[in-house]
């Protein structure tokens, strides 16, 4: 396995390489080459829209302007009726919610570069359990730097304040509140295409600092065990056989540092690990477009009284587009996950869904989902399944309004440490959104 000292230069040294393009680009500034601009169209998969992104004239917002800037600001108003509040097993309570979500978006105008920043909320009010009630924001910024046509570097930054929902599987059961943490991520990337050749780097650090809970006896929970800070780094590969086809390796190392230990007998869960891929990205005609990766996945953990944990990995999406007003959109992955539950140092993930999008008039949209997950632990006797449905729909009323009304399903159920842990959640939702 890598030192990060070898990661870190390795990433360094991508980025130079990109950045190598700046002399390329001086030497042949009167047109860049026609390999360069042939190759960029070899990674290009857009020969279809998907309903979702397609544009909609008379009905998207215009924003304000701010010099090259555009300000685009919203507010979003759900009404949410929650079956089982508490996601429990026995016993539920229902309630209404009311959630306010203003937003703010900037983007550039420029033709080449860009820089967008963003401030949102989500502010929740419950009609009978206000200790449910909670204030989530967050903030960021990002920005690519265009070094030629065939070559750029960006780099972002987010800051949380988030709120856990009751249906984590890592929250602790029977708090007198949700529990609530910070969330600060960064990262650098860059990307540049040579003939069929593309080579990309990504680096990014993700930081996690949780709040106490407190249980409804009054006794603290304490949360700084699951405190840590993840940083990976991805390397990856693409080799274009076609317009249409390129096939890729990609590599991805992380390293995971906690602040401090479970208990006495239970050390800190630092562990690195990584995850090697091999797959293709293809589109055929303007009707399937997608990426497959298969491969192997590791982590291993620094004290020993946590398993390893490997096996087969897996990242896919397939975008299928059977009318030009249907978009069919099937997912995958085989990740391996941080365990907030004692005992354990971290779980398998395997995940499946479906989504399908339906326009049924230009301002009149339908969507569906469904979805499986299964998340098996390391070190204790534990397996959790979860089911989720939805249908939705949104109607457009003009440039500045849009209503929409959804239904979802969420379903698990364990066995093991976990047997009986088992609860539905059924939501309704009424959604305004006013947008300038």
């Amino acid at each position: 396995m890598p030192t990060r000292t070898s990661r870190l230069a390795l990433f360094v040294s991508l980025v130079a390489w990109a950045s190598a393009g700046v002399a390329q680009s001086q030497s042949t500034s009167s047109s860049i080459s026609a390999a360069q601009s042939q190759s960029g169209d070899m990674f290009a998969r857009d020969r279809s829209v998907a309903v979702t992104a397609r544009p909609r004239p008379g009905y998207e917002a215009l924003g304000l302007s701010a010099g090259t800037f555009g300000v685009f600001p919203s507010l979003q108003i759900d009404a949410e009726h929650n079956d089982n509040v508490f996601a429990v097993a026995t016993g539920a309570d229902s309630d209404w919610i009311v959630r306010l979500k203003p937003e703010v978006q900037i983007e550039s105008g420029w033709s080449r570069h860009s820089l967008a920043a963003y401030a949102r909320a989500n502010i929740s009010r419950y009609q009978d359990f206000d200790a449910e009630n909670f204030e989530d924001w967050s903030v960021g910024a990002s920005g690519r730097l265009d070094i030629t046509r065939a070559a750029n570097i960006a780099a972002g930054y987010d800051y949380a304040s988030v709120t856990e929902p009751r249906t984590s599987s890592n929250a602790p059961a029977s708090t007198r509140e949700p529990v609530s943490y910070a969330l600060d991520s960064a990262f650098l990337a860059a990307s540049r295409v040579s003939g069929r050749i593309k080579l990309s780097a990504r680096g990014d650090v993700r930081t996690f600092d949780y709040e106490d809970a407190v249980t409804l006896g009054g006794t603290v929970i304490d949360q700084d065990n699951r405190d840590r800070t993840i940083t990976s780094l991805t390397g990856r590969a693409d080799v274009a056989l076609s317009p249409a086809t390129a096939l890729f390796v990609q590599a991805t190392t992380n390293t995971r540092d906690y602040d401090t230990a479970t208990s006495v007998l239970l050390p800190a869960r630092d562990s690195d690990g990584y995850e090697l891929l091999a797959g293709a990205n293809f589109e055929v005609g303007a009707v399937t477009r997608g990426e497959i990766a298969v491969g192997y996945i590791s982590q291993e953990f620094d004290a020993a009284v946590y398993d390893k944990i490997d096996g087969f990995g897996a990242r896919a999406q397939l975008e299928w587009f059977p009318t030009q007003l249907t978009t069919v959109t099937g997912y995958a992955s085989r990740t391996i996950e941080d365990s907030g539950i004692a005992g354990s140092g971290g779980y398998l993930s395997s995940s499946a869904g479906v989504r399908i999008d339906h326009e049924l008039r230009r301002n009149v949209l339908l969507n569906a989902n469904a979805s499986l997950s299964r998340d098996d632990y390391e070190g204790i006797a534990r397996e959790d399944d979860r089911l989720q449905v939805s249908v939705g729909g949104t109607y457009l009323l003009n440039r500045n309004l849009g209503i929409s009304v959804s239904a979802s399903h969420f379903e698990q159920t364990s066995s093991g440490l976990a047997a009986g842990s088992e609860f539905d959640v059924n939501r309704l939702t009424a959604t305004l959104v006013a947008q300038f």
